[in-house]
């Protein structure tokens, strides 16, 4: 144990390790751990100061960069005038072309008969024989007799004979404004509405077939029910009263499309169910 007097004089790592064994080694830990907090301390506040003062460094190091200006190009005063006689013109477009004069027919004036009085008749009124062969118009012109050839006409396509374009009509399935039943309602009604017309077939509820047809139709531009047809099956018997009952569906308001109506084909489900 230390006396009074030595812990008077004793630092805090005496006091510690008094009585103890002072070469494991926690005491020499101890007693650098000063030495090494201010070495550490030391090292960081230089590189602290080496960091601050570096881009200073850095700066005064720096070597100016000459600054090209800009090359600017003045005329030569001393270069002759450019004559404008021998400046070189723009070239002229070509004159259109004019489209080539279609033949002239020549026509026979045709004025309707009225019936007047003797000193008012005019003797203009070319004979009925002479008008069978001839081109009818509102004036007298020469020309050459007999039609005249102009050609296929051109379009957007191609050059085409009159008559030989056909439009085909186009069945949607979805369009803009769809048929609807004079009620209105949409597709809801019209299934409703072949439900309540079909009748259970007698075969069918001896045999207890239930479940669902699939049937589909165009509601053509006239509001009429065409190409009717089974798309799902149940048997011959439901097919075909499906069928009848699709076709006592009163006349539809046709579907339009961009202001045009047009076909619409529906495929709806139709159920049968033994109650």
């Amino acid at each position: 144990m230390m006396t009074n007097a030595q812990l008077a004089t004793a630092s805090l790592d005496d006091i510690v390790f008094d009585g103890r064994n002072r070469h494991y080694g926690a005491y020499q830990l101890r007693a650098l751990y000063q030495r090494h907090m201010t070495r550490a301390l030391i090292i960081a506040t230089a590189l602290l100061a080496l960091l601050l003062v570096f881009p200073l460094v850095a700066q005064l190091l720096k070597k100016d960069v000459a600054v090209v200006p800009p090359r600017t190009f003045t005329a030569d005063p001393m270069a002759p005038p450019l004559d404008p006689t021998t400046a070189t013109p723009p070239p002229v477009a070509p004159p259109p072309v004019a489209p080539p004069a279609q033949p002239r027919v020549a026509t026979i004036r045709f004025t309707p008969p009225v019936v007047a009085p003797d000193p008012q008749a005019t003797d203009d009124v070319p004979e009925q024989a002479a008008l069978q062969e001839a081109a009818i118009s509102s004036v007298t012109r020469e020309g050459s007799a007999g039609p005249v050839d102009l050609g296929p006409l051109e379009s957007v396509d191609g050059p085409h004979e009159i008559g030989t374009d056909v439009v085909k009509e186009t069945t949607y399935t979805y369009v803009e404004q769809m048929p609807e039943l004079p009620g209105g309602g949409g597709q809801a009604a019209i299934v409703a509405a072949i439900q309540r017309a079909v009748r259970y077939p007698s075969v069918d509820l001896r045999n207890g077939t239930e479940g669902r047809v699939y049937a589909s139709f165009t509601v053509n531009t006239k509001g009429e029910v065409t190409d009717l047809k089974i798309v799902k099956s149940l048997s011959t018997t439901l097919d075909a009263e499906t069928l009848r009952a699709i076709k006592t569906l009163p006349k539809f308001i046709p579907g339009k499309q961009n202001g045009r109506e047009v076909n619409v084909s529906f495929t709806v489900p139709i159920s049968f169910k033994i109650q």
